[in-house]
C-alpha cells in the first residue's frame, strides 16, 4: 500500500494513517480509500465515503474484523479492507 504519511511540524505525530493503526474509540475522518472499483463501491454502500466521520469501536483479536460506527450505525469490515482506508484523527489520538 502506497500512502504518504505527513508529519505535523510542531509535534511530530502522524496526521494520516490507515484505519487499523489507530486505537479503540478513536474519532476519525475518512480522507481516501486506496482500493479498486469493487472495494470502493462496497465501502460506499456501507456509508464509508471521503469526509465521513467514523469511530473505531472494536477490533477483534488475532487480526480479525474491525467494528466501526458510521453515521450512527454499527458495522464490521475485514482487516484487509480496513487497511485500504486512509483516515485523519479528529482529536489527539494515540497509535
Amino acid at each position: 500500500m502506497l500512502v504518504n504519511f505527513y508529519q505535523e511540524k510542531d509535534q511530530g505525530t502522524p496526521l494520516l494513517k490507515c484505519l487499523t493503526d489507530f486505537e479503540i474509540n478513536a474519532k476519525l475522518t475518512v480522507l481516501n480509500v486506496n482500493a479498486g472499483f469493487f472495494a470502493k463501491r462496497k465501502l460506499s454502500n456501507l456509508g464509508i465515503l471521503t469526509g465521513v466521520k467514523i469511530i473505531k469501536k472494536r477490533a477483534a483479536p488475532l487480526r480479525g474484523p474491525i467494528e466501526l460506527i458510521v453515521k450512527g450505525s454499527s458495522l464490521a469490515i475485514g482487516r484487509g479492507l480496513a487497511t485500504k482506508i486512509v483516515v485523519k484523527c479528529e482529536e489527539p489520538c494515540t497509535l
